[in-house]
């Protein structure tokens, strides 16, 4: 691939070893900058290391994990690296469930994450000339300005029509001449049911061509299944805001795994209950440490997300490591008769039958000490053919009991039925009681 192809050829051309010599040489000036926060200061003592005792990429193991918790305990600027005069914005969870956690960006943060974001979006064929709107919420939620600030670095014309309002988005991609879009995977869904109400023909009536979808775990057959509706190429994106936000790994045009920008990051995948190394291949939870941030750098954060790193080389050019999509979170098990599940197992089979729709809810309920799972899922389309659907039923019920290996009561309701919102869906209602 010629250089021209790259948006930074000076980083996305670079080969293993002076990926890995860049690498070191981030960490070591991010170590240096570590040391200026009393949360990894007294980490490191408490630990009896010091920075000097990283004289290579392979010596990260003995620092101490980052997560969350640490996040919340020290909320909010507890692991601030600079003064806080030369900080320019924050960004934070929604703190719904506790103490939220916060993220804070010099100037310089700010730069690099909307280059790594136009990055992202050259690398899926996007120039000037193109007209992006993004579905996401603005404000704390990093995935409205972080793919704004992107968008705008790449110069294409922006359209921010946050989250929401679905006639007025198809409105603006018609109107605007919209030729990509941002939205999570069940969005992109329901956007395309309310053009079919509407009367509106996304292959005819749009000029849609790149859709970009990230934020929820999804199948490849919801992939496939979104690109066949509205007449797109799908691009998976992976982001978090403890990483900046968008921009952390994204799919080439080859679709064959995300590229994981290497000169901002360090990458482990670990046993997420040994927390030992499990070699490239395996699935395990991806664990990253920043090299490219000044306000916050975090060290081996772990994400809780389940991948595994691809092998082999990419067609695009690129070396940097290429990450699967992502299995679900650590912390999204679910644990039924002693078998552990992921949702996305289930939708996987789900997807794969075409009289359902996009739609499905799952449900853990317990009585008499039994666990027992529902899953209702919607159909495509109205029908009164009961015999059929009972042997759609039963057939769904038997794919399910093959992957999960438990038998769910797999329920076929109409469109319609249920609940969806702007955000992310939700797939896991768990409404056991622990029994006493």
């Amino acid at each position: 691939m010629a250089a021209t192809s790259f948006f930074h050829p000076q980083y996305e051309a670079l080969g293993r070893s002076e990926l890995e010599a860049l690498q070191m040489e981030r960490l070591r000036e991010t170590l240096r900058q570590c040391m200026n926060s009393p949360f990894y200061r007294k980490r490191f003592e408490d630990s009896r290391i010091s920075p000097q005792d990283i004289r290579s990429l392979d010596d990260i193991v003995k620092i101490p994990f980052t997560t969350k918790q640490d996040l919340r305990e020290h909320y909010p600027f507890g692991l601030c690296t600079v003064p806080l005069s030369e900080v320019v914005r924050l960004h934070s969870s929604s703190g719904t469930t506790g103490t939220p956690t916060v993220i804070l960006h010099t100037k310089r943060d700010l730069e690099q994450w909307a280059d790594a974001v136009a990055r992202c979006l050259y690398m899926v064929g996007l120039r000037p000339g193109d007209v992006f709107q993004n579905t996401s919420g603005y404000g704390m939620f990093t995935g409205g300005l972080g793919f704004q600030y992107g968008a705008e670095r790449l110069g294409l014309l922006t359209v921010p029509a946050a989250a929401g309002n679905t006639k007025r988005q198809i409105k603006f991609i018609t109107d605007f001449g919209t030729t990509a879009i941002h939205a999570i995977p069940s969005y992109a869904g329901r956007l395309y049911e309310v053009m079919e109400e509407m009367g509106i023909d996304p292959r005819r009536d749009t000029k849609l061509k790149t859709l970009v979808i990230g934020a929820e775990p999804h199948s490849e057959e919801q992939r496939r299944r979104i690109e066949e509706m509205l007449g797109v190429k799908a691009y998976n994106s992976f982001g978090m805001s403890e990483m900046c936000g968008p921009g952390v790994a994204f799919e080439c045009l080859e679709q064959n795994g995300l590229h994981i920008w290497e000169d901002y990051y360090i990458v482990e995948i670990v046993d997420p209950v040994t927390l030992e190394p499990v070699p490239d291949g395996e699935v395990g939870e991806l664990v990253l440490t920043t090299i490219n941030r000044e306000a916050m750098p975090l060290l081996r954060y772990r994400t809780r997300d389940l991948t595994r790193i691809l092998s082999g080389e990419c067609p695009c050019g690129r070396h940097h490591k290429r990450l699967d999509r992502m299995k679900g979170r650590s912390d999204d098990m679910m644990i039924l008769k002693g078998v552990n599940i992921f949702p996305i197992q289930i939708e996987t089979i789900l997807m794969q039958f075409p009289e359902l729709g996009n739609e499905y809810l799952i449900t853990l309920t317990n009585k008499d000490a039994n666990d027992r799972m529902t899953v209702e899922v919607e159909l495509r389309e109205f029908s009164d053919d009961y015999p059929k659907l009972q042997a759609l039923t039963k057939e769904i019920t038997r794919q399910l009991k093959d992957e999960i290996l438990v038998t769910p009561e797999v329920r076929l309701v109409p469109k319609g039925s249920i609940p969806t919102g702007e955000g992310k869906a939700v797939r896991v209602k768990d409404l056991r009681k622990t029994l006493i």
